[in-house]
């Protein structure tokens, strides 16, 4: 049996307009009435994000002082996973249409995410998706679970999923950040970076994944015609 573990924000959710209007609103809470402040525009903001500048240094690049920006990146953390903001994801283009193509070749299909359970379920309702992942399929976090790291929380999410999940006899994580590639290297499965998501290519060649291509899409291809990517 053949198994394909992805990320859910990244490969199938494209979250780059959450992100930014979270810092508009955190940049507009933060400034004070009569401070001159430059708004990046998305791209750049989303260049910033996928080069891993630090939330502080995109405050201080947008015109906030330092006691400002550390504010910034406080009300950052506490905003960007809260609701209404989850409504302004959107599917990333091709990734249902690839999860239809690996589901329909038989593949064991399962999803692994930071997403708390009430996230995920939320995104599966707007997008119609539950059909792709079974109860038994998706691994994410409790609605009570205290967050680490990523980087630290996703290989224990691994480490449960292969303990859980039945054997298979190859075994692939597709994802767009560091905290996939070092769940996946980690426990000895093969690692996909994805380049539609949260993280450059330069960042994502940090971790040394197997391979890096452009979207779920082009790891789904790879999966099924390994030869043509030899």
């Amino acid at each position: 049996m053949l198994r394909l573990i992805t990320d859910f924000d990244g490969p199938i959710i494209d979250v780059s307009e959450r992100y930014y209007r979270v810092y508009q609103f955190c940049l507009e809470k933060t400034r004070r009435p009569d401070q001159p402040v430059k708004e990046l525009p998305k791209a750049e903001f989303w260049e910033f994000k996928r080069k891993r500048v630090p939330e502080k240094q995109i405050a201080l690049n947008s015109g906030l002082d330092e006691a400002q920006a550390q504010e910034f990146a406080q009300l950052r953390r506490q905003t960007v996973h809260t609701q209404p903001y989850f409504e302004y994801d959107t599917l990333a283009p091709g990734a249902v249409d690839a999860l239809l193509k690996i589901q329909e070749a038989g593949v064991d299909l399962a999803v692994m995410t930071m997403r708390r359970v009430r996230e995920l379920d939320y995104a599966f309702q707007k997008y119609d998706l539950a059909g792709f992942f079974p109860e038994n399929r998706c691994y994410c976090l409790s609605n009570d679970y205290v967050k680490t790291r990523d980087i630290e929380d996703k290989p224990l999410l691994m480490k449960r999923a292969l303990e859980e999940l039945p054997l298979a006899a190859d075994t692939w994580m597709v994802g767009d950040t560091e905290a996939d590639i070092t769940a996946a290297k980690n426990h000895g499965v093969k690692a996909i970076a994805v380049e539609c998501g949260i993280r450059d290519r330069t960042q994502l060649e940090l971790y040394h994944p197997d391979l890096i291509v452009k979207d779920l899409s082009a790891a789904v291809d790879l999966i099924l015609e390994p030869k043509s990517f030899t």
